[in-house]
């Protein structure tokens, strides 16, 4: 699909209103009030943008293949969640969503339980939304396309400085909070750094009540760590235990295979040195009873030829 970088841009635009849309109802439906939802002040959500614009970009050759295009989708959009997560939180010290809790997710980054619902949005865009939204674009006039373009292009760049001076006052006061609770947990900290920036400006309450569940991280890691080590050595001590245990297992069965075998062993002597007596003992008494025979034969013969004489 060759469009020019108006089309895109405004594509993304439209996507990233509509990705606000979809938000903004979905946490009305949970909270029974409107909540500005998003990263940014202005009624965009960027990271929908984004998706839309890879799926118009790179997987419109798949076009012709639904099947293809919906998992293509789950995996375009399942990465770009991912980064986008690891991203902000890398850069602003912060995670700003959590799936940890939901069946299937990756180090609650991503889950299945959104990533099949992006494959449908995909389908949506390519078939329906895509055709739809390029044919009002042509039909209006190139120069107010462009005036349009520069006019969102201006005040989503503006809104972006702002929003980033504002992640970048959250992320200060996180550092600084850090420091002054250092033995506090990740909850208590999240907490005070709440607290502190419910107490400022505009930007900071909307951020907050954008992101009910926004955690700090540092302690956080650092608690898992600790439990990583924990259960290392518990893993290690119970591997040494059981390699003890089979060593001496091994060394019980050494010394009873030799006691049986010496046992054997003497038996054998015993039964082949009682068998030798016996047969030495027999050879003998034969032997003296052949003797006493043969000498009765010789009396006998020496009677019978020479008694007489």
């Amino acid at each position: 699909m060759n469009l020019s970088i108006t089309f895109y841009f405004l594509l993304f635009m439209i996507y990233s209103i509509a990705g606000w849309i979809l938000e903004v109802v979905l946490k009305y439906k949970d909270h029974k009030r409107f909540i500005n939802r998003g990263f940014l002040i202005g009624p965009y959500c960027p990271i929908y943008g984004y998706g839309a614009l890879l799926i118009t970009i790179l997987l419109n050759r798949y076009e012709n293949d639904p099947i293809v295009l919906f998992f293509m989708t789950i995996i375009t959009s399942g990465f770009l969640e991912y980064f986008t997560s690891w991203y902000m939180e890398k850069l602003f010290k912060a995670r700003w969503w959590d799936y940890s809790k939901r069946k299937f997710n990756l180090n609650g980054r991503v889950c299945l339980g959104t990533l099949i619902p992006f494959g449908v949005f995909g389908l949506i865009i390519t078939y329906v939304m895509n055709p739809f939204f390029i044919k009002c674009l042509e039909s209006v006039n190139n120069k107010v396309l462009t005036i349009i373009s520069v006019l969102l292009f201006v005040i989503y760049i503006i809104d972006n400085i702002i929003s980033t001076i504002i992640i970048l006052g959250f992320r200060k006061t996180t550092i600084k909070v850090e420091k002054e609770e250092t033995h506090d947990d990740t909850e208590q900290i999240t907490k005070k750094v709440k607290e502190i920036l419910a107490q400022k400006s505009w930007g900071y309450k909307r951020l907050i009540d954008a992101f009910p569940r926004l955690e700090t991280i540092r302690i956080k890691i650092e608690e898992i760590t600790k439990e990583v080590k924990e259960n290392v050595n518990e893993l290690r001590d119970n591997i040494n235990e059981k390699a003890e245990g089979f060593k001496n297992a091994i060394n019980d069965k050494t010394e009873e295979m030799k006691n049986t075998i010496a046992n054997k062993t003497e038996n054998m002597r015993n039964t082949i040195n009682e068998k030798k007596n016996s047969f030495v003992a027999d050879v003998q008494q034969n032997s003296k009873k052949i003797k006493v025979t043969l000498n009765v034969k010789s009396m006998k013969f020496k009677r019978k030829f020479f008694g007489k004489k």
